[in-house]
């Protein structure tokens, strides 16, 4: 494991412990976080640790063609409950995945220097969001990282309304040309839709 300084540089990915844990220290500039993106490698830390960096094998990805939607959630969609949009409230986006309960988790990772670098990838037109919204009120979203190369990574999602989240992630999905979707690690809520494992060297092709 690495110790990084004020230099913007990852080692090698294949460095990285058997937990993917590839480096600690640094920040979160802009410019650190694309480089970091570009050679599969993604922050991840609670409040009170370091900047931790990571690029696990295997990795956790989405091919948008092998995405599954089950009978209940088609209907649910054809119900046109919830209307979705793109990048029309990234800060409460990310805001609301902040404050997101997770199982086994007792903070946020989504710390207040995270959330700030986040909105200017945003502002710079790397960061996107999706909305989902009922009667008005936003109850469900994601946000990532678009590369402009197929690849959308995957950072965080929220939900108040039972599969509001689910509808906004395949609308997204259906509506846009990835060539494949980041999840990152393994969480049972994606693997329903389709997710698999795949290695980290196969997901550094598809970078």
């Amino acid at each position: 494991m690495q110790y990084l300084n004020e230099d913007i540089w990852f080692p090698d990915v294949n460095k990285a412990s058997p937990e993917g844990l590839l480096a600690v220290g640094g920040d979160l500039c802009v410019e650190r976080l694309l480089l970091a993106y570009k050679t599969g490698i993604f922050p991840w830390f609670d409040t009170e640790e370091p900047f931790l960096w990571w690029a696990p094998d295997p990795r956790f990805v989405l091919f948008p063609e092998k995405l599954k939607v089950s009978k209940s959630m088609k209907q649910i969609m054809r119900n046109n409950e919830f209307i979705i949009t793109l990048n029309k409230d990234f800060e409460q986006v990310i805001t609301e995945c902040s404050k997101a309960k997770r199982i086994g988790q007792s903070g946020t990772w989504i710390t207040d220097s995270m959330a700030n670098a986040y909105i200017k990838l945003h502002k710079l037109g790397y960061a996107k969001s999706v909305e989902v919204w009922q009667d008005k009120k936003l109850v469900a979203g994601l946000y990532g990282i678009d590369l402009n190369n197929g690849v959308f990574c995957g950072e965080s999602m929220f939900t108040k309304v039972s599969n509001a989240s689910k509808v906004g992630f395949i609308s997204f999905i259906q509506n846009t040309n990835y060539k494949l979707i980041d999840c990152q690690l393994h969480t049972n809520h994606l693997e329903s839709l389709g997710a698999e494992e795949i290695s980290r060297e196969a997901f550094l092709k598809f970078l």
